[in-house]
């Protein structure tokens, strides 16, 4: 492994490699160390005591950040009702069809970042698993992205709603913002998504739920917090 750079060395030592932080400390410290000449994306890492190889050990729900993501999200809607379609341009999705748009889709076309289905369309969004799966942009019922009420789908994508799901090595990165934002905003975003991880917890999990959580920028250093902590300070929040 190659020497590190002076900016990486000089942004660890503010860190501390076995140093446990606050919610608060890290949000700070993570703006302060977001040093790149590009608006960083702040992201929390959970390592869990799951399972994922079993189904009812598998951990995956949506939040809504309190302040987004500070991202622009573009959204594709399969649906084929006028209403629907009307709705869904309204709430400022960027894509909007049925079978045309699977279509468009099966010739390679994926510049959004989310799709959302009406029910009655699963039919033929169903024939894109392929190319949707393994993006992460499959439409499901569990994360709210399949849905009559597709309008009111994209709205809520639009203010700040992320899905997050745990890999095969039970870890999982969710988005909490940008280092533009104010620590307080980024406190207050990481802390929704905490709550949301703790209180998707599977029944079939036994003893440690988190095991680790670390806050960190695209560039920066990571900022380890304590899970006991989390756990105590959030879940009956």
């Amino acid at each position: 492994m190659g020497k590190p750079s002076k900016r990486v060395a000089a942004l660890k030592d503010k860190t501390g490699d076995k140093k446990i932080h606050t919610l608060s400390d890290a949000a700070a410290g993570v703006k302060e160390c977001a040093t790149a000449k590009f608006d960083e994306t702040v992201d929390l890492a959970f390592h869990l005591g799951v399972d994922p190889r079993h189904a009812e050990q598998m951990v995956r729900g949506t939040v809504s950040l309190p302040h987004g993501t500070g991202k622009p999200v573009r959204v594709a809607v399969f649906c084929k009702q006028a209403d629907q379609k009307a709705a869904a341009e309204a709430a400022g999705a960027e894509a909007i069809g049925a079978e045309d748009l699977v279509a468009k889709v099966q010739g390679g076309w994926t510049d959004f970042d989310v799709a959302v289905a009406a029910p009655d369309m699963m039919g033929e969004v169903g024939k894109l698993g392929k190319i949707l799966g393994p993006r992460g942009l499959m439409p499901s019922p569990k994360a709210g992205t399949v849905t009559p009420k597709v309008g009111d789908a994209v709205a809520e994508i639009k203010k700040g709603k992320i899905d997050f799901r745990v890999d095969k090595n039970a870890n999982m990165h969710v988005p909490v913002g940008k280092a533009s934002f104010t620590a307080a905003q980024i406190e207050e975003n990481s802390a929704a998504v905490i709550q949301a991880v703790l209180k998707a917890r599977p029944a079939a999990c036994k003893g440690t739920y988190l095991k680790a959580c670390t806050m960190s920028s695209t560039m920066g250093p990571g900022f380890r917090l304590d899970p006991a902590a989390l756990s105590a300070d959030l879940k009956t929040n």
